[in-house]
């Protein structure tokens, strides 16, 4: 079932010079305002002068000779939680940014950070991806407006950091957490737990284009079943796990409304609004195809609504669908589930967490290794960026491959430290999710593979010869 993977224009590994350049001026700025924050913004309002009289030019060049990644970089500080900079520091700040021909809305969202809490939220965000991904999904977002795919993208870390606490509270507690809360009485928890178990939600295989299947069974929500804010923990739970089914070059998801059964009793405005928020302005660009599965009559006004509040981008990935036949353009028959007329025999079951299962995250010790490994590549990968802003030709090409290679070590690096940082999820138990390696939805083709593999170093032992292991087919992407 090999399927090949078509990289669209603008996404890492196919742009134009234009888009190019555009993501060279990307960085090119992030470094210009990582210079302005560190003159104007560290915590305790002591700006230095000799960095207020720097040019931008100059300060370019002296952040290659830097510790840390652009915006990752480390302050002298350490501050122990986000915190306003001093006014008079902020209005420096903002004639800076005039001067550099910075927007000022990025005065307004950094005023309540300091340089580490800045650098905390973006490695937060990247996590196993590569750092051009993320920047080239704000610039697609904004269809390639500098300024604004800027503000875009710190204002959605921002929202990250100090709103819904992803990298601080959702990612290190799970569905692990919630449940020792609901046992000691949590309501926030407990309905959590209830959304976990009934299968509201979940991720699961892939459609024709590799892209891993969201599913929202909307007959199983109820308004008054649980509290509007473990809806929105729930939705930035999923959208944070489901993230880590992209396998490059794939970089976005298929997201299935299954509307079978629906009445207007399941009828709720408020998570609606949040979904389109979260992948209109905090997770933008991640969505490939919106499907509406087998939506009633009653369902026509309600849409009318809804897509009154969706951007005309995200609106025209909207796909309508009614039984096997409309799947099939989407989904293979063999991969749609047998809940949905397909040939797949899988049905949603909840494993419930493991005592011990995240016994890593108290080695402190071990993460805090992996951590400075990472921060080390980070900085090779900021001085590479640095050269490659500049450069042109040949230099340029063997810049971006250093590029490329030091992202992909960011990658596995991302994985080693991922059961430090991160609470065991369903995806891991049922062996979904498999520390970075390529995630295989299906256990008879993960079966299949693990055969080939065995067969293959039989083979290399009696040929005494190194063997080519075939890639993964889509099925397994």
């Amino acid at each position: 079932m090999a399927t090949a993977f078509h990289v669209p224009t603008g996404h890492v590994g196919n742009l134009t010079s234009e888009q190019e350049e555009k993501l060279r001026d990307f960085w090119r700025t992030v470094y210009k305002l990582n210079d302005v924050f560190d003159a104007h913004g560290p915590p305790n309002g002591s700006a230095n002068p000799a960095q207020l009289q720097r040019t931008a030019t100059a300060s370019s060049q002296q952040s290659t000779q830097k510790s840390g990644w652009g915006l990752f970089r480390r302050s002298t500080a350490e501050p122990a939680s986000p915190q306003a900079t001093p006014k008079t520091d902020l209005n420096a700040t903002a004639q800076e940014l005039d001067r550099l021909g910075l927007p000022r809305e990025l005065h307004d969202v950094l005023s309540h950070h300091t340089p580490d809490t800045i650098r905390s939220m973006v490695i937060g965000a990247v996590k196993h991806e590569h750092p051009d991904s993320l920047a080239l999904r704000f610039l697609r977002a904004r269809k390639w407006d500098l300024d604004k795919a800027l503000v875009m993208m710190f204002t959605a870390m921002d929202w990250r950091y100090r709103e819904a606490k992803v990298d601080q509270d959702v990612i290190p507690n799970g569905d692990g957490g919630a449940l020792e809360a609901a046992e000691k009485g949590d309501t926030l928890s407990r309905d959590f737990m209830k959304q976990c178990r009934m299968g509201k939600s979940f991720a699961h295989g892939t459609d024709r284009e590799g892209r891993p299947i969201c599913y929202v069974r909307v007959r199983l929500h109820r308004a008054s079943d649980q509290c509007p804010e473990s809806i929105d923990r729930y939705c930035t739970y999923l959208i944070e796990t489901a993230r880590l089914t992209l396998n490059p070059p794939c970089e976005t998801a298929n997201l299935m409304f299954d509307m079978t059964g629906f009445t207007l009793a399941n009828m709720d405005y408020v998570p609606v609004k949040f979904i389109i928020k979260c992948f209109e302005a905090n997770y933008p660009e991640s969505l490939g195809v919106i499907l509406i599965h087998n939506a009633p009559w009653v369902f026509k006004g309600i849409w009318k609504i809804i897509q009154g509040w969706m951007d005309p981008v995200i609106r025209a990935k909207v796909n309508f669908t009614y039984g096997r036949v409309d799947l099939e353009k989407f989904i293979a028959p063999e991969q749609i589930i047998k809940e949905l007329g397909g040939d797949e025999d899988w049905e949603y079951t909840y494993s419930e967490p493991v005592p011990g299962e995240n016994d890593l995250m108290k080695d402190t010790e071990t993460k805090d290794r992996i951590t400075k490994e990472r921060k080390e590549l980070a900085s090779q990968f900021e001085v590479a960026t640095q050269k490659w802003i500049k450069a042109e030709g040949k230099e340029a090409e063997e810049l971006k491959e250093e590029r490329n290679r030091l992202a992909a070590e960011l990658r596995a690096n991302y994985w080693k430290l991922d059961p430090y940082v991160r609470a065991r999820s369903v995806l891991d138990r049922q062996g979904v999710l498999q520390g970075g390696k390529p995630v295989v939805w299906y256990p008879d083709v993960r079966e299949e593979t693990a055969v080939e593999e065995v067969d293959t170093k039989e083979k290399a032992t009696v040929n005494a010869a190194p063997a080519t292991v075939a890639a993964p087919s889509a099925a397994a992407a």
